[in-house]
């Protein structure tokens, strides 16, 4: 029997001295007559007895050492380890010689356990059965799991793999723990000796049958002296067994009939063949010829194709000729549902597919067989069907050669001429304009043909283009406002003061009315934004109606909207300055078109216009007095906007411009000096390599360009007044010198300026201008005229910079 106490250990061995084992059995008498009591009660009693031998081994024998080993390491296999070691010193490697060589055995202190088997554990097989209660034709199943055994601390954890479908939950059975004996010995604990191939082990109530164990656990344990028999055959677990035999019972009786590719894809993959060749569709309608690349892939026997369209060719349907599938030789029609299945059934047993039985036909009645296109099916010259579609092969890429001269042996690869496009078109009839029903009235005539053309509703479509470029950019509105009055009979109305916009971003036309006090008018919107339709055109009409456009916008022109008649009598200065800065788009306002007509009418009445009109004490004509002598030689034809260009291409009032060019100057050298800009060398180097020939000049866009580029950092509208200021030749092309000289501030330095804010102080139409119907100058207008020698043959007017 161990004596212990609260897991303190004796040295039980001194009891084998017959004088200490005297000495022990005095002592006890001798503590048992002291304290005995014949009051207490029996666990009093009981309690007495233990407390007397506890100091009687206390005082004869004496307590243990502080052990090296755990408990579970005992003193016999501490003893056949020792006897494995002196036989075999490095059983567990280099760093595991409890004895090393070099001191004598002895003299050097035994290794810890958790040290000497670190990372050492042993693996076993076994099985456990569990009992079913509700499954029949099984009353029970095996489970399998794995036994480790930890050497380092004998700890023991139970682990059951996971098994896929198995409907239990599966994993860690028992954590990694020491575990004791069942009862009545559960004061040991379980010890490397319990564990071999063929005992069972109880743990926490589930007996283990052990039947296998891993290479290193076999080695260890016959290296320790104990034999490990072999490996014993697991019972069959009738649950899975009657599991795999419903699964059998569900499958056909007959081998599977899929053809295994496998070999094919690892031996051919990513190898393709390329074949080029065309499909002449010209004799159909609208029909052109394509050219098609044929790919063919020999991991699995398909064809891609892919059309070939050039660029601005017209037609963007999609390169993909036919998607990457076989490809049949001969096609009929689409088909028919399970055609490409791999077998046919022909009844169902049982409640389906998932928990009954099929049969199969195993003679394949009514199986359509398909012949696809192989690899020695495509030659060049010839053609291939692709549903209904004649594909005629013209050439093939080197590897496509190379693979059919091994494998085939073919030598010659001559490619086929393709037909000329150009040459062989097919005739084909101009098609007819789409003429539409006439517009019934309802919403606009846009919205009416767009519901026409298509069968789905769509909103008609705007051109976005031009919206783009005339929507408002910064100050700039792309506005034209005229001043107008009406014309009607009540004379209430002649008196009435109009405002017609005219947007140029959609080509609408908005009224306001500006209404004079007393006058029993409002200040309120009189048409709203909208086309206006020109009038004389019939309404319910097929073709689109035409509607005023921004050359209708002119002093002087007449407007019917809505049947009120308007006629413009004025303009402000934007619209004004736009039209004439884009005189090209609006002949009224184009000075030399309009010029070049007085000059053609005053040619032969030069003489008499001259003796009339002639100034005698200052060089100026009023507005009046020309506008009465030019209407009645131009003729009705001549409107108000004309003259009002007139007047102000040569206006005698003397105007001094806001800005010079060195105020341009100031104002740029503050903004690069707060920006702090200095990368003047680098934009000479740009204006340099912009001019190989070295002429020391370039044209004023590609200056814009420049200074763009090197990200000057000042608004658009300055860098075209610092343009506008640079010195030019007689083709308009800047001296980058005197640009440069003018953006370095150490020449000729400037003081600071005030900053403004440029985009509105420098924008064109902020300008001031003298109000025309003043004074003109009747030099420079004759001057233009250029009509006191009649003699010279196309005599060149002068432009008007010339002019002032």
């Amino acid at each position: 029997m161990a004596i212990k106490r609260r897991g303190l250990n004796w040295k039980i061995e001194e009891l084998s001295i017959e004088k200490t084992r005297e000495e022990y059995k005095k002592e006890i008498e001798r503590q048992l007559r002291n304290n005995a009591n014949d009051e207490e009660d029996l666990e009093m009693r009981w309690n007495n007895i233990k407390e007397c031998i506890n100091r009687a081994v206390e005082r004869c024998v004496g307590r243990k050492g502080k052990k090296t080993l755990n408990e579970w390491y005992s003193d016999e296999n501490q003893r056949s380890t020792d006897l494995i070691e002196k036989v075999r010193p490095n059983l567990f490697g280099s760093l595991s010689d409890k004895y090393p060589s070099i001191f004598a055995r002895g003299e050097v202190a035994e290794l810890p356990a958790w040290i000497a088997f670190d990372k050492q554990i042993l693996c076993y097989d076994a099985f456990y059965q569990e009992t079913l209660q509700e499954v029949r034709r099984s009353p029970f199943q095996v489970r399998k799991v794995k036994i480790y055994f930890y050497l380092e601390d004998g700890t023991i954890k139970v682990i059951e793999p996971k098994v896929e479908n198995s409907g239990i939950p599966q994993g860690t059975l028992i954590n990694r723990q020491r575990i004791r004996f069942p009862a009545p010995m559960d004061e040991n604990f379980y010890d490397i000796l319990d564990f071999n191939v063929g005992r069972e082990v109880e743990l926490y109530g589930k007996v283990f049958k052990i039947t296998n164990c891993d290479h290193f656990t076999r080695v260890f344990l016959n290296r320790c002296g104990i034999t490990v028999p072999d490996h014993i055959n697991e019972p069959t677990d009738p649950y899975l067994a009657e599991r795999d035999k419903d699964k059998l019972g569900k499958m056909p009786k007959k081998p599977s009939k899929s053809v295994d590719t496998l070999g094919q894809f690892l031996a051919n993959d990513r190898k393709v063949l390329r074949f080029y060749g065309y499909w002449d569709d010209r004799d159909s309608e609208h029909g052109v010829l394509h050219d098609l690349e044929i790919y063919y892939y020999l991991a699995d026997d398909t064809i891609e194709i892919k059309d070939i369209v050039p660029p601005n060719a017209g037609r963007d349907s999609g390169f993909m000729f036919m998607k990457r599938a076989k490809l049949p030789k001969t096609y009929s029609s689409l088909p028919g549902l399970g055609s490409n299945a791999q077998f046919t059934v022909l009844n169902v047993l049982g409640p389906g597919f998932q928990g009954g039985r099929y049969i199969v036909d195993t003679l394949d009645c009514g199986k359509e067989v398909l012949d696809y296109y192989k690899e020695n099916d495509l030659t060049i010259g010839g053609v291939i069907n692709c549903y209904g579609r004649r594909i005629l092969l013209t050439d093939c890429d080197p590897f496509t050669k190379k693979y059919y001269s091994t494998k085939y042996g073919v030598d010659t690869f001559e490619a086929i001429a393709k037909p000329n496009d150009s040459e062989e078109q097919a005739y084909h009839p101009t098609p007819t304009q789409r003429e539409l029903p006439p517009w019934n009235g309802f919403g606009t005539h846009e919205d009416s043909a767009q519901n026409c053309i298509t069968v789905e509703l769509k909103a008609p479509h705007r051109d976005f283009k031009k919206f783009l470029k005339f929507d408002r950019v910064g100050m700039d509105s792309h506005i034209l406002r005229h001043e107008a009055r009406m014309v009607s009979r009540i004379p209430e109305n002649c008196s009435r003061v109009f405002v017609i916009s005219y947007y140029l971003s959609d080509d609408t036309i908005s009224v306001y009315e500006i209404a004079k006090r007393n006058s029993g008018f409002a200040s309120s919107n009189f048409f709203s934004r909208d086309k206006v339709k020109l009038p004389g055109q019939p309404v319910y009409s097929s073709k689109p109606p035409k509607c005023y456009t921004a050359q209708h916008m002119f002093v002087g022109a007449q407007l019917i909207i809505n049947s009120f008649h308007f006629i413009m009598i004025d303009a402000d200065e934007y619209a004004l300055r736009y039209k004439e800065i884009n005189a090209h788009e609006f002949p009224k306002s184009n000075i030399k078109l309009i010029m070049d007509n007085v000059r053609e009418k005053l040619r032969p009445i030069y003489k008499d216009f001259v003796a009339e009109n002639i100034p005698t004490e200052t060089p100026v004509i009023s507005y009046e007095t020309l506008r009465s002598k030019l209407c009645s030689i131009m003729g009705p034809n001549f409107t108000e906007q004309e003259m009002i260009t007139i007047a102000r291409a040569f206006n005698a009032t003397c105007t001094k411009e806001q800005y010079d060019r060195d105020a341009i100057r100031a104002i740029t050298l503050t903004e690069l000096k707060r920006f702090l800009w200095d990368d003047l060398e680098r934009l000479r180097e740009y204006f340099v390599f912009r001019d190989p020939q070295r002429t020391g000049k370039l044209s004023q866009q590609d200056c814009y360009t420049l200074l763009k580029g090197c990200r000057l950092p000042v608004d658009n509208e300055l860098i075209q007044k610092i343009l506008e200021v640079t010195k030019k030749d007689e083709n308009c092309y800047l001296y980058y010198s005197d640009l440069l000289d003018f953006l370095d501030r150490t020449k000729c330095p400037m003081a600071d300026t005030v900053p403004i804010n440029v985009k509105k102080e420098l924008w064109w139409a902020t300008a001031k201008e003298p109000l025309s119907g003043t004074l003109i100058d009747w030099c420079a207008f004759n001057k233009y005229l250029n009509l006191e020698d009649t003699f010279k043959e196309n005599p060149t007017p002068p432009s008007i910079e010339e002019v002032h």
